[in-house]
């Protein structure tokens, strides 16, 4: 992701708030959490790692009976956050979090507030300034500015991140100086689609019999259902509950006696949504123009005259920037899909509501995702390929496995389900200690998640995995495509690898081979609770240091901004700089970096944007620029790129930026090809996943979705190079800077 906030931790938050939220009363603020029940402040959430523990303290108090606290025990550092979502809008100018936090051995991260206005208009988690070390009560603010007519949500708490304990206190929110509790909310408009509640419990239908007539006018209502979706006015205006309507109509459609039948079913209904006026489209350049809205089947589909004509009158309605369903994040421009139920309770959702999901899916992808053209088949006919396997979920598994499906065929690395408990049962709950990684086509020992643990399986670094339980891991990797979802297969293979040795059972049988030897182990598997998983992204090296005193490296995946000044003294006059880009960036230092290392303002990419008036049609921006004009001080030295199939978006994005420095070699193997910034989206069952939401571009308009980023010079791993411990890339970029 990019152009968002640099912390994880951050947009984890702003994202999860959205479903913490207790319907409360003025006077139920309880900013002090003197309010408690069974030891949980009323009102308040946590939310973030399980080797935390947060909680109430009555010995450790600012004032009254409680405080929170927060406290790391063991393992792995993380995160912990106290949430707690402000049940109201209100009117004003600048927003105002106050109150008071006490430490003790705080380290490897940091203490602090952290106030956000959703959906991404203003957010501080104090990064920059966050407490550490062990301190007394101490009052802290935090203030941002306000924007009431876009603000879906406000949300505020404490976290700590890293090591230690906090205590939180006597909180306050006041706007432009006034305490809340004594502010007027405003009153929030309700739209009729948010009192349609017939279908709360469910849709109704039981059952639809598979034959080719339901099918083909099930994907001829998708498509419509769609298509008005987004481009009806009325439905813009949140007059009608869309998911409802689909409900409503349904029956009827698959009642039809045949095509004719159907189109004036569909006519009829599409004639009580009201009328709407049409307008001259303004007519946008062809230079800007990256994808055309694809709705040549309105036209193809063989419907009645009367059918294609008031669709296409649609097409030409007057429309505007506010719809109920979708708008652009202001700044960022990638779509933000609200008021998408995700029904949590509905765990299994029936045949109607199935439907829902695959129509939802499939029209999000049709109007609003920016890479719809490089999918590589035509989308309208995974509409209707994907149909009967949604009908035929029977249960919840199969339901889920049938969403992971449709996802894979997006061809997207950031379109994934997220922290889904039936596909965590699905893959296994149990999991081996030891780390794979594909090299060299194998799947190959590159690590442990614990080493004491790793080292009882009898494993060792450079061993490959060639059956588990049984089973070829080339069999399961071939079983296991159509339900990872990724953007190219180098990337599928990188996250196979993850769930290739989790189960079930509390054993896993191995069949490996050292020094080309076989040989057999059984391995013990663990729960979450017992081990923590070390993913591939997360750093584990310190963001700077020195190779040899002619060579510096910089580690991206740890790197801070707020570090440069003091660490560029030190690399200025070197010989070369090595970047590791195989990581996730915890911060965003594109600017600050290029700053020190271009001789001038550079374009380094360009994005496309969707469109709310005229949805699937994508349009390319201005060029984004990196550096700093006439920079006669910038680094002279080789600059060394890397990068893998560990190397996602964020990541991708700072290798196309510093790639611009005119010393720059880019080495290692093809990226994850997912660039730009994340759209999140969820389904019925509570099913959530995200798309990538804008389109990322080099100047000239070549691509980086799927493509990834393309090494000037590919190097890989090699089996024999990790039993050796070796780093082979940065023994090729040490190479290269010494031969210049």
């Amino acid at each position: 992701m990019m152009k968002q906030s640099t912390l994880t931790i951050l947009i984890l938050l702003m994202t999860i708030t959205t479903y913490c939220q207790i319907e409360k009363t003025k006077s139920a603020f309880n900013f002090d959490f003197e309010k408690a029940e069974k030891g949980i402040p009323l009102y308040w959430d946590n939310f973030g790692n399980s080797n935390y523990t947060a909680s109430l303290d009555s010995i450790n108090v600012r004032n009254g009976k409680y405080s929170a606290c927060i406290t790391f025990n063991e393992g792995k550092p993380g995160f912990k956050a106290w949430i707690f979502t402000i049940p109201d809008n209100y009117n004003g100018k600048k927003i105002t979090l106050s109150g008071y936090i006490k430490t003790e051995n705080v380290s490897d991260g940091y203490a602090g507030l952290w106030l956000s206005i959703n959906p991404y208009i203003a957010s501080n988690n104090m990064e920059k300034n966050g407490i550490k070390g062990t301190t007394d009560w101490k009052k802290y603010e935090i203030t941002l500015n306000m924007n009431p007519e876009k603000t879906k949500q406000i949300v505020l708490g404490g976290l700590l991140v890293g090591k230690g304990k906090m205590w939180l206190d006597d909180l306050k929110i006041t706007i432009d100086g006034k305490d809340i509790e004594e502010l007027k909310p405003i009153e929030s408009k309700i739209f009729p689609a948010e009192k349609d509640k017939e279908f709360d419990n469910g849709s109704r239908i039981t059952d639809i019999p598979l034959n080719d007539k339901n099918i083909d006018n099930l994907k001829t209502l998708g498509l419509v259902w769609g298509f008005l979706k987004y481009y009806h006015p009325s439905i813009a205006k949140g007059n009608y509950n869309w998911d409802y309507e689909l409900f409503r109509i349904l029956p009827k459609v698959l009642n039809s006696k045949n095509a004719n039948d159907r189109d004036t079913v569909l006519v009829t209904w599409i004639n009580q949504l009201g009328q709407f006026d049409t307008s001259k489209r303004i007519h946008t350049k062809s230079s800007e123009i990256k994808i055309e809205p694809d709705l040549g089947w309105i036209g193809n589909s063989n419907f009645s005259s009367e059918l294609s004509h008031l669709l296409l009158k649609i097409k030409n309605a007057s429309r505007t920037s506010d719809h109920f369903y979708v708008d652009l994040i202001k700044g960022v421009e990638n779509p933000n899909f609200k008021n998408e139920n995700p029904y949590p309770l509905i765990k299994y959702p029936d045949v109607g509501y199935r439907l829902l999901a695959l129509y939802r899916y499939w029209n999000i992808i049709q109007y609003y995702f920016p890479y719809k053209n490089i999918i590589g088949e035509d989308w309208k006919k995974v509409l209707k390929e994907f149909i009967p396997q949604f009908i035929d979920a029977h249960y919840e598994t199969e339901y889920t496995l049938a969403v992971l499906k449709l996802i894979a065929r997006v061809h997207d690395s950031h379109a994934i389900i997220l922290n889904n408990p039936v596909l965590n049962k699905y893959f296994g709950l149990g999991i081996a200690a030891i780390e794979l990684s594909f090299v060299e086509n194998k799947a190959v020992v590159t690590g442990f998640h614990n080493d004491s643990l790793g080292k009882e399986t009898g494993l060792e670094i450079g061993d490959i995995v060639s059956k588990i339980n049984n089973q070829p891991v080339e069999s399961i990797v071939r079983n296991k495509l159509k339900i990872t979802p990724a953007s190219n297969y180098p990337t599928q293979l990188r996250d196979i690898s993850v769930n290739l040795l989790r189960t079930n059972d509390t054993i896993i049988n191995i069949e490996f081979i050292r020094e080309g030897k076989k040989g057999n182990k059984t391995i013990k598997t663990y729960s979450a609770g017992e081990i923590t998983i070390r993913y591939r992204f997360e750093t584990r090296d310190t963001c700077f240091k020195f190779i040899n005193k002619e060579i510096a490296y910089i580690n991206n995946g740890s790197l801070k901004r707020a570090y440069l000044p003091k660490i560029w003294d030190q690399i200025q006059n070197t010989k070369g700089l090595i970047i590791d880009m195989r990581n996730y960036p915890t911060d965003f230092p594109i600017q600050e970096l290029g700053r020190y290392l271009m001789p001038g303002n550079r374009p380094f990419a360009k994005f496309t944007n969707g469109s709310i008036e005229t949805p699937g049609l994508f349009t390319y921006t201005k060029s984004m620029n990196v550096g700093q004009e006439k920079n006669n001080n910038y680094y002279k030295g080789k600059v060394v790129i890397l990068i893998n199939e560990v190397s996602q978006s964020s990541a991708e994005f700072h290798t196309m930026a510093y790639r611009v420095h005119p010393n720059a070699i880019v080495i290692g193997s093809t990226t994850a090809g997912a660039d730009g910034n994340v759209s999140y989206f969820d389904l019925p069952g509570g099913i959530n996943t995200r798309i990538s939401g804008t389109g990322v571009y080099y100047p000239d308009g070549r691509g980086t979705q799927r493509i990834g980023i393309i090494p000037d010079i590919e190097i890989k791993p090699t089996v024999a190079g990790i039993k050796n411990r070796q780093d082979e890339l940065v023994e090729k970029a040490i190479k290269i800077i010494n031969e210049q």
